[in-house]
């Protein structure tokens, strides 16, 4: 009986923790953090569309991006540990429920349980390559041999397919929620004035938008690569914004979305400051 009092009362304490002030900590710091790197690959981009960059626009880059400034190491490790809280904050949306309408339902959950799982493993390779041993690799490379391995499967190219179809999908969904301004039931838009609310929604719309359609794009190349049964036909997210500079509209069109990346790194840092947890 006692024990069970204590284990009652055990799930009560790291419930009331993951609905205060601890998962709001871990939620704002992982926000920032995220935001740090769209805002630093977004940079690398505009440099690559520029003609000036001569790193990888993706987290790889902007980990050396950041490396070499001023107390690079404290900020790798800061940056590191602000995703291992967003990796946390998310696995207490998954255990005890996402705030917000309907949040204790399993499609409320399961995707909280999944963003948990995508999280901890980037907050591993920041932490790595802050401790010197790797952990910022290509994602072009990183990409390239997921897919080969799967493929290798039985009916691998069908799960590299639809793998490909479902990243499509999200990057959609991730674009129209931007454009419709869905993240405005997330914020707490009582406390921010005209001017905030503009620059909120420049950057919510335009990054979201920005960031829905490399993952539209990124998702094409997979399913392609699996339509062909070519491995190096998916791209990670370098190549992926590359590919934009070898449209018709030539280096503009990475300008353009490259901006939005920044846009969607100003909008995480507004959504640490501002949203509802």
């Amino acid at each position: 009986m006692n024990a069970r009092v204590l284990a009652h009362a055990g799930r009560g304490r790291a419930r009331r923790a993951a609905n205060g002030s601890t998962a709001e900590g871990a939620a704002r710091a992982g926000l920032t953090a995220r935001g740090v790197i769209y805002l630093l690959v977004g940079v690398l981009a505009l440099q690559i569309a520029f003609g000036t960059g001569n790193r990888q626009a993706d987290r790889g880059g902007a980990l050396a991006e950041l490396a070499d400034k001023p107390f690079g190491a404290v900020l790798l490790w800061a940056l590191g540990i602000g995703l291992v809280g967003m990796a946390l904050w998310r696995l207490s949306e998954a255990l005890f429920g996402v705030t917000g309408k309907d949040g204790h339902t399993a499609r409320k959950r399961l995707p909280a349980a999944a963003r948990c799982v995508f999280y901890a493993f980037v907050a591993y390779s920041v932490l790595a390559f802050a401790a010197g041993s790797g952990g910022g690799g290509s994602s072009d490379r990183q990409s390239r041999d997921v897919t080969a391995k799967v493929m290798e499967m039985p009916a691998g190219q069908w799960l590299v397919g639809l793998a490909g179809a479902g990243i499509v999908v999200a990057g959609v969904v991730i674009a129209v929620q931007a454009l419709r301004r869905s993240y405005h039931k997330k914020l707490k838009l009582g406390e921010l004035n005209p001017r905030t609310r503009r620059l909120v929604d420049v950057t919510g719309v335009g990054g979201g938008t920005a960031r829905g359609i490399v993952f539209a794009v990124a998702g094409g190349f997979a399913v392609r690569a699996a339509v062909d049964y070519e491995p190096d036909k998916a791209k990670g997210l370098d190549d992926t914004l590359r590919s934009f500079a070898g449209t018709p509209l030539g280096p503009w069109l990475l300008v353009l979305v490259a901006a939005g990346l920044v846009l969607f790194g100003v909008f995480s840092f507004a959504l640490a400051r501002w949203r509802r947890v």
